[in-house]
């Protein structure tokens, strides 16, 4: 799988990824948890490593603890986030996701949709520096926070950002991405389907010629290597409970990417 680096370390990360948003809220005796161990398989196979989680997202970040358990040769790289207001609440719940996920140090820790960002952002540079994390980070979802991620970003020397991008929702790539390369911030896509509506949408049209030319047999490779096109991106997260959906995602870390004629032709699909 392609690979890019993370800007702050060089650390190279797989450009496709897993969320775990709705499809992972599920107990560890609940009959999804199979399929969903089949999907983390198969990202892991193929070379993936990237699992972004939060406490937001119900049992989500205890089920991928439990589930990595019975996976004890992976390598996984993963991400959660903090979403609380207060010093001391901010601690007891990422001491609770350290727990949930079984990871010490955890990878990159986030404050999800930028909540109580200052106060928490003294906890989360204390505890890189005590190497209980190893990267900072700082999310949001939607173009309507992008003022405000925009000066978040320019106020300290986080190491991600996670935002959204896609074919249909660009207005990342007007001063989001160019600002993470120039700070050198890694990039974490949320959203690459545009919420789902996009893939639904495209998904009842066949698969534009361009799409071979990709070598993508699915609309949501085709839509995955168009934001891997922007060189800002350094990995983008679909979720999926579906070890076939996990299949197709992957598709769109191998092989080549869309020039400047080919994302032209794929922002005509639109039409």
């Amino acid at each position: 799988m392609l690979t890019r680096p993370i800007p702050s370390s060089g650390e190279s990360l797989p450009v496709i990824g897993v969320g775990t948003w709705e499809n992972f809220d599920f107990g560890p005796k609940a009959p999804e948890r199979t399929a969903l161990a089949d999907v983390l398989a198969t990202l892991f196979a193929a070379g993936g490593r990237v699992i972004d989680s939060s406490p937001m997202y119900g049992k989500a970040e205890a089920l991928v603890g439990t589930l990595l358990a019975g996976l004890p040769t992976a390598r996984p790289f993963l991400a959660t986030k903090v979403w609380t207001r207060g010093r001391r609440e901010g601690i007891a719940e990422m001491e609770r996701s350290l727990e949930r996920m079984g990871r010490t140090p955890l990878d990159l820790m986030q404050v999800h949709n930028l909540l109580d960002w200052r106060l928490h952002l003294e906890t989360l540079m204390a505890w890189k520096q005590e190497g209980r994390i190893r990267y900072i980070g700082i999310t949001h979802y939607t173009p309507s926070a992008h003022a405000e991620l925009e000066s978040v970003m320019r106020a300290a020397p986080w190491d991600f950002v996670q935002l959204d991008y896609s074919l249909e929702d660009r207005a990342a790539a007007a001063r989001l991405l160019p600002l993470a390369a120039e700070r050198g911030m890694a990039v974490m896509v949320n959203r690459p389907f545009g919420g789902g509506g996009l893939i639904r949408r495209l998904g009842k049209q066949p698969l534009p010629t361009l799409a071979a030319e990709l070598g993508c047999r699915s609309w949501a490779a085709l839509l995955l290597k168009f934001i891997l096109a922007h060189p800002a991106v350094t990995c983008v997260i679909p979720g999926t409970g579906e070890p076939a959906h996990m299949r197709e995602f992957l598709e769109a870390g191998e092989g080549p990417l869309p020039n400047a004629e080919l994302r032209q032709r794929m922002l005509k699909l639109l039409d």
